[in-house]
C-alpha cells in the first residue's frame, strides 16, 4: 500500500477515502442487485464485473488527470463548455429514454450508455472557476464581470433540466457557492437568487398550464408537493427506506442479509445508503460512510486553501 501512496501526488488521504469508498461500493452493489440478477438471468457476476470495470476506469482517470498541470484545464473549460452543451442537446433530443427521462447516449458497440449531465457538471464547474480567475477585478460590475458566467451556467443547468430537475437545481446551487466564496458581491448574488426563483416560479406554472413541455413534470410536481404532504403517494420510496434504516438497527448484520433489497426502489442506486445501513446498522453503514465523506470535504477545503490560484482554488471548492 505504502509503495503505491509513494507513486501518488497530492493529497494521501483523499486517494484512500476513494478507495476505500470505492470498495464499499463494491460490495454494496454486489449485494443490492439481485432485481437486476433476475432479470439477467441470475448472471451476478456481471454486475460486479461492470461495476469493477467502472471503478478501475474510474481511478485510471484520476491518476492520468493528477499528472496534468491544472491550467490545461482552464484553458480546455473553454471549448469543452461548448461541447457539454452541444451533447446535452443531441441527449435531449435523441437521447435513450429511461423512465420517462433521456439523460443517456448510447455508446456504440459496446451498448453501455454515458450521462451527459455528468460531463457537462464538471466542465462547468470548471468554466466557472476559469471565470471568476480571469474576471476577479471586475466582479463588482455585474454587466461584465458576473453576467458572462451565469449566463453559460443557466444555459447548461436549462439543458439539464427537462431530464433531470434534481440535478440541475443541485448544479445550480454549487456554481452560486462558487460565486459567492468567488468574491461576488451580495449585491449581485441577491439579483441572481431574485432571477432563479421567478424562472422556477415560471417553470412550475408553465408545467401546470402544459403539462406535456416538460415531461416528467408530474413527478417534479409530486416530489415538491409531498415534500410538505407525508400521505403524498410520492413519498412511498421515503417510507421505504425508512423501514430499512429502522431495520438495520446499529449494529453490522452479515453482508447479504438485507431484505429490502426485494421490495425497496432502486436500492442500488437511489437507495443505497438505506440499504447500507440495514445491512452494516446504523454506526458502520451510518456514521462511518458519512464520516468518510466528511473528512473528504475538509480535505478538499484544505486543499483548495493551499492552492496557488483562484482557479485551482475554486475548482477543488
Amino acid at each position: 500500500m505504502q509503495l503505491i501512496l509513494n507513486k501518488l501526488q497530492g493529497d494521501r488521504t483523499i486517494w484512500v477515502i476513494t478507495f476505500l469508498l470505492s470498495i464499499i461500493s463494491v460490495l454494496a452493489v454486489y449485494s443490492s442487485v439481485s432485481t437486476l440478477v433476475a432479470k439477467a438471468d441470475g448472471n451476478s457476476f456481471y454486475f460486479l464485473a461492470k461495476h469493477s470495470l467502472m471503478i478501475g476506469l474510474g481511478f485510471g482517470t484520476m491518476y492520468f488527470v493528477h499528472k496534468l498541470k491544472v491550467s490545461y484545464f482552464s484553458k480546455a473549460s473553454q471549448v469543452l463548455i461548448y461541447v457539454a452543451a452541444f451533447m446535452l442537446l443531441f441527449t435531449l433530443l435523441f437521447g435513450v429514454d429511461i423512465n420517462d427521462a433521456k439523460r443517456w447516449i448510447r455508446i456504440p458497440f459496446i451498448s453501455m450508455t454515458f450521462q451527459t449531465s455528468d460531463f457537462a457538471k464538471i466542465v462547468l464547474i470548471l468554466y466557472v472557476a476559469r471565470m471568476l480567475h480571469v474576471k476577479k477585478e471586475i466582479l463588482g460590475s455585474f454587466k461584465e464581470g458576473v453576467l458572462p458566467i451565469i449566463i453559460p451556467a443557466a444555459i447548461i443547468c436549462g439543458l439539464i433540466l427537462p431530464a433531470d430537475l434534481s440535478t440541475a437545481v443541485l448544479l445550480g446551487v454549487i456554481i452560486f457557492g462558487m460565486l459567492f466564496i468567488g468574491g461576488v458581491p451580495l449585491k449581485h448574488l441577491a439579483k441572481i437568487v431574485t432571477m432563479a426563483f421567478l424562472a422556477i416560479i415560471g417553470i412550475y406554472f408553465l408545467g401546470k398550464t402544459f403539462p406535456d413541455l416538460f415531461g416528467r413534470f408530474e413527478t417534479w410536481a409530486g416530489r415538491i408537493e409531498g415534500f410538505f404532504d407525508e400521505s403524498s403517494e410520492s413519498n412511498y420510496q421515503i417510507k421505504y427506506a425508512q423501514y430499512s434504516i429502522s431495520e438495520g438497527g446499529f449494529f453490522p448484520h452479515l453482508p447479504g442479509t438485507a431484505s429490502s433489497r426485494n421490495f425497496m426502489p432502486h436500492p442500488y442506486s437511489d437507495m443505497i445508503y438505506a440499504f447500507i445501513i440495514q445491512e452494516y446498522g446504523s454506526i458502520l453503514g451510518g456514521v462511518v460512510l458519512v464520516m468518510l465523506y466528511i473528512i473528504f470535504l475538509f480535505r478538499s477545503i484544505k486543499t483548495a486553501v493551499k492552492s496557488n490560484s483562484v482557479f485551482a482554488s475554486m475548482t477543488a471548492i
